[in-house]
């Protein structure tokens, strides 16, 4: 079916680098149109940032963001790839995201649009191709809540319902979201190639994902081996970032671990309440792979798959390939301590990362999972003396604790005062935390998305203390027993 192309949205600069690669990454793949499109979310800052005017007629842009018409220029196809799902390998490939396009935005950027949801692809296998109003405001909402944070990652353009109905267990309304990424190369299509595509394939993936993502690495005498090292470096930066705010992804199989080191699919994902480092949310990890205190290991264990991937790459004799393979993955637990170290550090506004600064974190972080205290709320007490923690900070031993970190911060050259600035950029007031969340998603689904918006305004300025704003400060009555989150598949 001809789809036609929109005019609603000016601005539209279009590129399709992806598709010079061999026609094996990719297949074309058309949005299905959908019965009554209706635009529900749209991000005019994003759209700005991007180089789009989306003053149109609303019918136009509905139409346009659920997928029944096109942007000028787009040249839609799902991308094809592989992956380890839950340390199991399996053939994937875009089952319900379709790419238009590789926007190239005001800042000398390009970044993909793809629409999530649009329709079955030549990789869907059984799937229907679509997917929850639910779960993609819940994208909406957890992707733009990380970028307010500092953290890489995709983020959302648009949500607009189909009109349809998903077939899931209960019955959902359908919809589609715009989703912006520096791109979609991923661990998973690195391993497709290697195991599907022959040798110039493989060597034209290398080049593109390096022209594209680390540029300065062009004309490298071992560009496969130093684009282990440089996404090696990013991944253990972010991990650490997820892992200073309480993140969990919930499902960090090596097709969700992108090239470009952010963060992208939020299906299981969630935020831990109080401190434990077992805290795992998603409904499919039955056994705590990808639990909080876990996703270290399991970013390193990812790493190693990628550069498995990488061997015929890195050097023609298969013996010395794993060699130099196996003594760069071996470096990403020293790197990323190192990351970790200097991201709990800045959280407790000390100058240095060393041992004396390590203890005092780990001190920390042991009182915090025996007394179950709220980890953003801890931190954010000892920034500024806010939020509901303060009335557990009264025990003895976290006053021991606080004693000798404000000895140790009145050693530093810029004392307490200076320690605070750094904490205050560092240790957010608000996180999505997971019974708003699934108030708000409720809410909306029912029709009224004025908890949703309220909820995603605060997060939109997550290290600020906001005035009237605490009840979004509270964990929820009871804690977190029980609660799942769902891939929305």
């Amino acid at each position: 079916m001809d789809i036609p192309t929109a005019s609603a949205i000016q601005g539209w600069a279009l590129a399709h680098t992806y598709q010079e690669l061999p026609e094996e990454f990719y297949a074309a793949a058309a949005p299905t149109p959908v019965k009554a499109p209706q635009l529900e979310l749209l991000n005019p800052a994003l759209a700005q940032a991007l180089g789009l005017d989306v003053a149109g007629p609303e019918a136009g842009l509905s139409e346009l963001f659920a997928g029944n018409a096109l942007p000028e220029g787009s040249l839609p196809i799902a991308m094809a790839y592989a992956g380890h799902q839950f340390g199991h390998f399996t053939m994937l490939g875009d089952g319900r995201a379709i790419l238009l396009g590789e926007q190239q935005a005001p800042d000398g950027k390009s970044y993909d649009i793809q629409l999530k949801g649009a329709g079955i692809t030549p990789f869907s296998r059984r799937g229907d191709g679509r997917a929850t109003y639910a779960a993609m405001l819940r994208e909406y909402l957890i992707s733009e809540a990380m970028h307010h944070l500092g953290i890489p990652t995709s983020r959302s353009l648009a949500v607009a319902r189909t009109g349809e109905q998903v077939y899931r267990d209960p019955i959902q309304d359908g919809a589609v979201l715009t989703r912006v990424s520096s791109s979609h190369l991923r661990v998973g299509t690195f391993e497709y190639a290697r195991r599907f595509l022959p040798a110039d394939a493989q060597k034209a993936l290398l080049a593109y994902a390096i022209k594209r993502h680390y540029p300065e690495l062009l004309g490298t005498s071992q560009p496969a081996l130093d684009l282990l090292k440089a996404v090696m470096a990013r991944q253990a930066k972010l991990i650490a970032q997820w892992m200073g705010v309480g993140f969990i992804h919930g499902v960090m199989n090596t097709d969700n671990i992108g090239i470009a080191a952010e963060t992208f699919d939020y299906g299981p994902c969630a935020f831990m309440n109080a401190y434990y480092p077992g805290t795992v949310f998603s409904s499919i990890d039955t056994t705590g792979r990808y639990a909080y205190g876990n996703q270290p290991q399991m970013g390193h264990w990812g790493l190693a798959v990628f550069a498995s991937a990488l061997l015929p790459l890195i050097h023609e004799d298969q013996d010395e390939a794993v060699k130099l393979a196996q003594a760069t993955v071996n470096q990403f637990p020293e790197l990323y301590e190192a990351q970790w170290k200097q991201a709990m550090a800045s959280k407790l506004g000390l100058d240095e990362a060393g041992a004396e600064e390590e203890a005092l974190i780990k001190d920390l972080l042991r009182w915090m999972q025996q007394n179950e205290a709220d980890y953003t709320n801890t931190f954010r007490y000892l920034t500024d003396g806010s939020g509901p923690g303060a009335a557990r900070c009264e025990q003895d031993a976290f006053r021991e604790w606080e004693s000798r970190w404000k000895s140790h911060i009145e050693q530093q050259a810029g004392g307490m005062a200076q320690a605070r600035e750094t904490m205050a950029r560092n240790n957010p007031a608000y996180i999505p935390r997971n019974h708003l969340v699934e108030d708000a998603l409720k809410e909306a689904a029912a029709g009224d998305k004025s908890r949703f918006e309220a909820l995603l305004s605060v997060l939109s300025d997550p290290y600020t203390l906001q005035p009237g704003q605490e009840s979004y400060q509270l964990p929820p009555d009871g804690g977190d027993f029980g609660f799942k989150t769902y891939c929305g598949t």
